[in-house]
């Protein structure tokens, strides 16, 4: 089959759904869908059923060399595009990608990562808004004067684009990560060679689309999915290749401390948004029911599968027992199942069945070692064993596994606390540092706790799933990783700073 791309009419808007889950995905190179260049592919499963989606071209060594030279050929004029030139193509993307909620994003989203149609809206709606700010961020990259000592000197930094920007996103959320990692290095002015994951390409070529649709030019993106036995090699080239002059990672601290290790070697900046194991506070005077609300939405949207899911509820002692009785009703209340036979669940599989085992080896190992289970059957179900009912143990000891890794499961692990201090150090017990949250009415309070939490972020009051594209989002080391995406601190990360100097004729030097 001749590789495929879907038409838009001539104000750059999808004019119908043109392709379907069936049909293969291809590189995208210099503006065109092609096939890798050994013609080798690798299936895309269902994660429930197991069944094969489509078959996806796998990316060689010497495509991502292609890639690389093209995006850095396209930046050679990509980089000279005025701001409003830039602009209008990331409006133009959003209100293109607002319409693929009544075209691809739901199918291809609940095949590809069974993703419920809650998880869908979210993907679309905050990726739209993604390009929106992105769009604003345009007469923002701004230098500065800077006087200076020396006579018939002027001085001023300027902000300037870096080169061409190796970036992966992942599969949790395909569309609006897959943007994030692209949107901002491509309104600075850099170039991206993207890969995408190997779970989720369809739904990761959605912002592709709808850049390409809204004018971008061919070559400023590049997108070569990998199957998961080339994905080391391709890799460890892309970061180490010279004409790559930034990284971007979002997905787990294992990798993402070889990406590190690869990157060191060349002195190479990057930015890693790695894994979260977000501590949640709540205080004697909290809003309980409030707590609850957030606690289970952020321990369970998505069946847990973000790096900013609640996974420890620190509860003071006094309100314990009416926190774990509220709790667990609103657990009972949420919904799981496959999707695929149910669309009202909630919950429905994670994201392969071995990821399933994973986090059910961690719940059982924990209450084999005496930890109490207060919710969940210890089962794993659905046709090939990836749904997980909520679970939720206390009299977790620190020397069990699941205390310190990161399930990314729908699970939460309840300890108490009697002081403050006991509070920060339970948190903070942890090498995650991405988000967290602390409850209380005393404002006050909460915002001093929270300046003690070894956090990027922490909300007073609401759930620990929360960012916008306007916030520098990222950890502050450790497992969480390094660098910020979001805002100006986007732009930061993915501009260099150029000092220049013009000196008036005539200047003494002291030699």
């Amino acid at each position: 089959m001749a590789p495929h791309s879907p038409t838009t009419s001539n104000n750059g808007e999808v004019s119908e759904r043109t392709s379907t889950l069936s049909q293969p995905q291809f590189l995208f190179i210099n503006g065109k869908y092609i096939p890798s260049s050994d013609n080798e592919t690798f299936p895309v499963r269902n994660p429930i059923t197991g069944s094969v989606l489509y078959n996806c071209a796998s990316a060689s060594k010497a495509d991502y060399e292609t890639a690389i030279e093209n995006a850095h050929s396209a930046y050679q004029t990509w980089s000279q595009t005025g701001p409003s030139a830039r602009r209008r193509i990331f409006l133009k993307a959003a209100d293109i990608m607002e319409s693929y909620i009544t075209g691809d994003a739901p199918e291809f989203m609940s095949q590809e990562v069974s993703a419920t149609m809650h998880w869908v809206k979210i993907n679309v709606f905050a990726t739209a808004g993604l390009f929106r700010e992105t769009a604003s961020l345009a007469t923002q990259i701004r230098g500065e004067i800077v006087p200076a000592d020396r006579p018939g000197t002027t001085i001023w930094v300027e902000r300037q684009p870096v080169g061409v920007v190796f970036a992966i996103s992942p599969w949790n959320a395909p569309i609006n990560l897959t943007a994030r990692a692209i949107a901002v290095p491509l309104l600075c002015g850099n170039t991206v060679v993207l890969k995408p994951s190997e779970f989720s390409p369809k739904s990761q070529d959605l912002a592709i689309r709808a850049l390409t649709a809204a004018g971008l030019p061919p070559g400023c993106v590049n997108v070569l999915p990998t199957s998961a036995e080339r994905t080391p090699e391709v890799t460890e080239l892309a970061v180490k290749h010279p004409k790559v002059l930034r990284v971007n990672f979002t997905g787990s601290d294992r990798v993402g401390r070889i990406i590190a290790g690869w990157a060191a070697t060349c002195l190479k900046q990057c930015v890693l948004e790695l894994g979260g194991k977000a501590p949640v506070i709540v205080f004697e005077d909290a809003n309980i029911d409030d707590a609850v609300e957030a606690v289970v939405f952020g321990a369970l949207a998505f069946s847990g599968q973000v790096c900013m899911s609640t996974e420890r509820v620190i509860l003071h002692k006094s309100i314990s027992k009416e926190f774990k009785e509220k709790l667990l009703k609103k657990v009972e209340t949420i919904k799981t199942g496959n999707h695929l036979e149910d669309p009202a669940v909630s919950i429905s599989g994670l994201f392969t069945s071995a990821h399933a085992k994973r986090v059910m080896s961690f719940v059982k190992s924990a209450v084999d070692g005496g930890a109490k289970l207060l919710a969940g059957d210890l089962q794993v179900t659905g046709p090939r064993g990836t749904i997980i009912r909520p679970h939720i143990l206390e009299h977790v000891s620190t020397n069990m596994d699941i205390a310190h890794v990161e399930t990314f499961g729908p699970v939460m692990l309840l300890s108490e606390f009697e002081t403050d201090d006991e509070a920060v150090a339970s948190a903070n017990d942890s090498d995650f540092s991405l988000c967290g949250s602390v409850f209380s009415k005393d404002t006050m309070r909460a915002l001093d706790i929270s300046k003690r939490l070894r956090l990027g972020a922490c909300h007073i009051n609401g759930p620990s799933l929360y960012v916008e594209s306007t916030l520098p989002q990222g950890g502050t080391g450790g497992g969480s990783g390094y660098g910020r995406f979001g805002g100006m601190a986007g732009v930061e990360a993915f501009t260099e700073k150029k000092i220049i100097t013009v000196v008036k004729p005539g200047l003494k030097l002291p030699l």
